[in-house]
């Protein structure tokens, strides 16, 4: 019998289809704004983790530091004081599951931090609803990075409509919970003076009632405290924070940067112009490095009592494009913050770029409608008033320098006066800056 061979070809396995549920979640985290972001890390997560309720806790939004979704129970109740607790509690713990305070009730969480931002998130009654419990924390905890990384990237590239957004949120909690703080201090500290009272009998009730009232009191005032801490950075810390964003950029550019701290007794920064700050010497430092002749930069930073005062200067030949879009987006970023920025070009000699952030919010705008300005005119003269030159106002609202000065001319005769500083010294007296 001849014997005989047959190969057989081995069957075509077809390849796993990509998993595009997952795909369109990170997709949708990717884009999400903001005010979103946590409901499309919620649907990413749900499969994994489960869960009645998510919320994000991050100071790197001063205005909004939660960010929530799910269980209207938990939305509605959470503190920043109960995740302010949970978050210190972790001790360095990347994650941890148990039970703890949250929205008035003890309740079993998954608890997440992600330690760039120091940002925490927190899922409520998980269920581990897919997989193997350790696959499914890896990816709850892939989810989470690369949203708390988001986060930081929409913050740091925001609008000048959410800094402003953020600054009257900011400002408005503050004003909330000051109020909160006179009512119930003035509440507890008259329980205090009745318990006291010779006029009752009972040593022991009165005694019991001081002991509440008293820590009731001083809960009180830890919590005005941290929404304090939440809306202010120490200057000297936010420019070390800034130093360490940009250690990997100066480590490789071959680029000399000097930081010239500022003093450590400068006045604390409201968040957002911190934020704003660290975004702004970021931009202007890419500029700057974009030029083939700078070697050498140098950022300082400095504090008045009422501004943060920026100055940031290279070695190169003055050849910096204050033109460029890049340049154009710090303009009005710093412009949101009713600051001023002021740019001296030295041919031969380098840029040297100024920025002043006001510390306090301006105050609202008395009432100008008796000057009948149309809504680009009221825009202009409010950057009049902020000291820009008609060359930023026309790049500030995309305009030519021609029309800048056509709305110039409408303004004198409206506001009755006969040069710049008149109008700027008018548009200060209500209020405009």
């Amino acid at each position: 019998m001849t014997g005989f061979s047959t190969s057989i070809a081995p069957a075509h396995l077809p390849e796993p289809a990509p998993p595009w549920p997952l795909l369109n979640a990170i997709a949708r985290i990717a884009d999400a704004p903001l005010g979103r972001i946590a409901e499309r890390l919620r649907e990413a997560v749900l499969p994994f983790a489960g869960g009645d309720a998510l919320v994000i806790f991050t100071e790197e939004c001063t205005g909004r530091p939660q960010k929530k979704a799910g269980s209207a129970e938990v939305v509605a109740k959470v503190s920043i004081a109960e995740l302010q607790h949970l978050r210190s509690s972790l001790d360095g713990e990347a994650a941890w599951s148990g039970t703890a305070l949250i929205a008035g009730r003890e309740r079993r969480v998954l608890a997440l931090t992600y330690p760039p931002s120091n940002a925490l998130l927190v899922i409520t009654c998980p269920d581990g609803a897919a997989g193997s419990e350790a696959d499914s924390l890896d990816m709850v905890r892939y989810l989470w990075d690369l949203t708390a990384h988001r986060i930081q990237e929409k913050v740091n590239d925001a609008a000048p409509s959410y800094l402003v957004e953020s600054r009257a949120a900011s400002a408005e909690r503050l004003r909330v919970t000051s109020e909160l703080v006179d009512l119930h201090s003035t509440t507890l500290e008259t329980l205090l003076a009745a318990a006291r009272s010779s006029a009752l009998d009972d040593a022991a009730a009165r005694a019991s009632v001081t002991d509440v009232a008293a820590r009731a009191l001083v809960e009180l005032r830890t919590h005005n405290d941290r929404t304090t801490d939440l809306i202010e950075e120490p200057v000297a810390s936010a420019f070390e924070r800034l130093r360490d964003d940009l250690r990997p950029l100066t480590r490789f550019s071959g680029i000399e940067v000097q930081f010239i701290e500022p003093p450590l007794n400068g006045r604390a920064l409201p968040g957002e112009v911190a934020i704003a700050a660290r975004a702004i010497v970021r931009g202007l430092l890419l500029a700057m490095m974009e030029q083939p002749e700078v070697r050498r930069i140098r950022t300082q930073w400095d504090c008045d009592g009422e501004n943060l005062l920026i100055n940031v200067r290279d070695d190169g030949n003055g050849g910096l494009s204050t033109d460029a879009p890049a340049m154009g987006r710090l303009q009005r970023r710093v412009q949101a913050l009713a600051g001023r920025m002021e740019i001296d070009l030295m041919q031969g000699w380098g840029a040297d770029i100024s920025v002043t952030l006001p510390l306090d919010a301006p105050a609202a705008p008395g009432d100008v409608s008796g000057w009948n300005l149309a809504s680009r005119e009221l825009e202009v003269l409010q950057l009049l008033a902020a000291g820009q030159r008609n060359r930023n106002i026309a790049a500030a609202l995309n305009i030519s320098e021609n029309t800048v000065k056509f709305h110039v001319r409408n303004l004198f005769r409206k506001l009755q006066v006969a040069s710049r500083s008149e109008a700027i010294a008018l548009a200060h007296s209500r209020g405009l800056r």
